[in-house]
């Protein structure tokens, strides 16, 4: 049995998780895949009324006993530190080694597209996101805060160990799929330690897959390829603040926020899912956030658990959903988020009825 930890979060994370997860029971239905989605209901509620973000023994029941955690999103102005958003998010990238951070920028239609000219072959990459060091570590303090001569220093932590094993993730998953280019980016010019130990561990790495082309590109070049030429990467693997930034440019590449999807991986551990947009309180309870970004996530978990054909099934029904237009409105459509998600189920049981 594959056991899946679902955790809808704070505002519009609910509405977009309750449509993923009608996607995942359908194909579960349909295709017997012995999938047991377990509800769990960390999130601001929760916390404001216990002061727990996440009991600390959850993270060890979901090392141990589910294979995929599905979170929805983490934000609320009541708890306003973020104190539960951070708890939960990093808990689990942190405490069960999700090293690698996956996010797929696929365009669907080029209408979505803000860049004049461009089509899905254009935009259709993956960015690698180390998730575990760099200056999201929390490595830091202040010196004489609240006052005039206050100092706020926050540290960035890279190690070989980091470093090495995102790298050869993001060159092993070039060669898997037959892809030909891995582009490396950071700052080396001017962040000259850690730009060291990245540029020389990824001329190290590369020297191990000589048919694989090696590009580095500094980060801010690297962002202003992706405005100029989207269609010359293939691969991208950087540091964890860098693939923040830069994928959220990839997310507005395909059609904002509301149509990414990202994955937190530990390739020998349990894996977390979570759409990239947040919580958007603003919005929350109004049926308008887009739910194509948490759907996406739902197949990039099923692919992960082995379930190839139903992930390739859910990605063809929303880009039938996009072509045809049945989308909520911030792509261009007139629907809610409970009837755009109900769109994708009924593109899936044409798909497997045709």
């Amino acid at each position: 049995m594959n056991k899946i930890a679902v955790i809808p979060g704070d505002g519009i994370g609910v509405e977009v998780t309750r449509e993923a997860v009608n996607v995942l029971e359908l194909l579960n239905k349909k295709f017997l895949l012995d999938l047991q989605l377990v509800q769990f209901d960390y999130g601001a509620e929760k916390y404001l009324k216990t002061g727990i973000s996440m009991p600390k023994e959850q993270l060890e029941d979901f090392r141990h006993n589910y294979a995929a955690i599905f979170l929805g999103a983490l934000g609320d102005a009541r708890v306003p530190d973020m104190a539960h958003a951070r708890d939960i998010l990093f808990g689990m990238r942190f405490g069960l080694d999700q090293y690698v951070n996956l996010r797929p920028v696929k365009l669907f239609d080029e209408r979505l597209c803000p860049l004049k000219g461009k089509t899905a072959n254009d935009v259709d990459f993956v960015v690698f996101r180390e998730n575990t060091e760099g200056l999201y570590v929390g490595t830091g303090g202040f010196f004489k805060k609240g006052t005039a001569d206050e100092v706020a220093i926050q540290e960035s932590v890279n190690t070989y160990k980091g470093v090495e094993r995102i790298i050869r993730h993001a060159f092993e998953y070039a060669k898997a799929r037959g892809l030909t280019k891995v582009t490396m980016s950071d700052k080396s010019n001017a962040l000259r330690f850690e730009g060291d130990l990245w540029q020389r561990v990824f001329r190290q790495l590369g020297e191990e897959f000589p048919d694989i082309e090696k590009e580095h590109w500094y980060i801010d070049a690297l962002a202003m390829q992706m405005i100029k030429r989207p269609e010359q990467f293939q691969v991208i693997v950087t540091n964890n603040m860098f693939g923040d930034i830069i994928t959220d440019i990839g997310a507005q590449l395909q059609g904002g926020l509301g149509m990414a999807a990202s994955g937190n991986i530990n390739p020998n551990g349990v894996c977390m899912f979570e759409p990239v947009h947040g919580s958007a309180p603003k919005y929350a309870g109004k049926n308008v956030a887009n739910p194509f970004g948490a759907i996406l996530t739902a197949g990039l978990m099923l692919e992960h658990l082995g379930f190839q054909k139903q992930a390739q099934l859910i990605e063809t029904a929303v880009r039938k959903a996009v072509k045809e237009n049945k989308t909520t409105r911030d792509i261009g459509g007139t629907l809610g988020t409970a009837e755009a998600g109900s769109a994708v189920c009924e593109f899936l049981e044409t798909l497997w009825s045709d």
